[in-house]
């Protein structure tokens, strides 16, 4: 046995994932085991599975793979046996998790529905610490021209920037568009600022012949679309 590191192999049969995967699939793996796969070895005190066991359990806030989305590479690098290799290699995998949740999703987006533009948008967003602002371009067909982050702001407050937003729209020719931004309280209940603001984005539009078809706000898994609460 390697006394340096000791790895998924160490365990018993029965018990080791890449087997487990091989024979049943990796739906039968748990979180644990899933992601000893990918960090491959622990240290001389601990096997793989017991340094995935810690780095799902270090954050307090967020338990568990949710977790993975919130820490940092210095962060990750404070848990012992996590070096800068496998810090950088979990902080790829869950860029990955959240590319591939956009791939599931970019054809439904062609239907642009509230739906289909928060599915796409929800793994970028329901993890930010922070406000952010995503606008979205559209020709007269409703034809998508461009996303871009238009602003990011604190914890508790986004800059929704009426004036950068309408010369991003005039400047891509946009027909309409759409306002995405998310709570990091992970609660896309409207508030009174987000409400007053929306009116502002309508009644700028209507003066310069852009439509705002849509303000949604993004929470943790859960939106909430401004238009089909009747709010505007």
């Amino acid at each position: 046995m390697n006394q340096n590191h000791l790895t998924v192999k160490d365990l018993p049969a029965s018990e080791r994932p890449y087997e487990k995967c091989e024979k049943y699939g990796a739906g039968v793996l748990s979180d644990a085991e899933l992601l000893a796969v990918i960090i491959r070895t622990g240290t001389k005190e601990k096997r793989a599975i017991d340094l995935a066991v810690n780095i799902l359990n270090y954050s307090t806030a967020y338990p568990g793979l949710k977790g993975l989305n919130y820490l940092t590479l210095k962060e990750l690098m404070n848990i012992k046996g996590i070096g800068r290799v496998k810090a950088i290699e979990l902080l790829c995998l869950t860029e990955l998790t959240k590319r591939m949740a956009k791939e599931m999703h970019k054809e439904s987006l062609k239907l642009i529905t509230p739906q289909s533009v928060a599915d796409y948008f929800m793994q970028d967003m329901r993890h930010l610490t922070h406000e952010q602002v995503i606008l979205l371009m559209l020709d007269s067909k409703n034809r998508i021209i461009k996303d871009m982050i238009v602003s990011t702001g604190t914890v508790n407050t986004s800059l929704m920037p009426v004036r950068e937003i309408f010369v991003q729209a005039l400047k891509y020719e946009a027909v309409n568009i759409i306002v995405l931004h998310n709570h990091p309280s992970g609660d896309p209940s409207p508030s009174s600022e987000d409400i007053r603001v929306t009116k502002r984005l309508l009644d700028a539009g209507n003066l310069i012949g852009i439509t705002l078809m849509d303000h949604i706000i993004i929470g943790d898994n859960r939106y909430i679309s401004l238009k089909e609460k009747g709010l505007f």
